[in-house]
């Protein structure tokens, strides 16, 4: 009885994440496409300022703006009218500018 429970538990997990994966694939678009918008965003920034400034950027900063990108592929690949995507943008933002001013979150 109990590994019955445990594959039906394991048919509703799978059945849960096809459903997760099919609403954001409708938001957002085709993965492999946003993965490639994306890529190509955060790889820029390190060409454009260099290694040695990226470095020398703090974690935080580093992973905002890797985050902005993420979220800005999810814009041009996906559904550009999602108001989430856009106030993530101004939350990662938020987050190291609150940091500067000595407000930790």
């Amino acid at each position: 009885m109990r590994m019955k429970a445990m594959k039906q538990d394991a048919a509703a997990a799978t059945a849960d994440l096809e459903a997760i994966l099919g609403e954001r694939g409708k938001r957002y678009g085709l993965f492999r496409y946003h993965a490639s918008i994306a890529q190509g965003l955060k790889r820029e920034m390190r060409v454009q300022v260099g290694d040695e400034k990226w470095r020398a950027l703090a974690d935080d900063q580093r992973e905002a703006l890797e985050m902005i990108q993420h979220k800005v592929a999810r814009i041009l690949n996906g559904d550009p009218d999602y108001a989430d995507s856009w106030d993530d943008i101004a939350g990662y933002a938020k987050l190291v500018a609150d940091r500067l001013k000595g407000v930790s979150r």
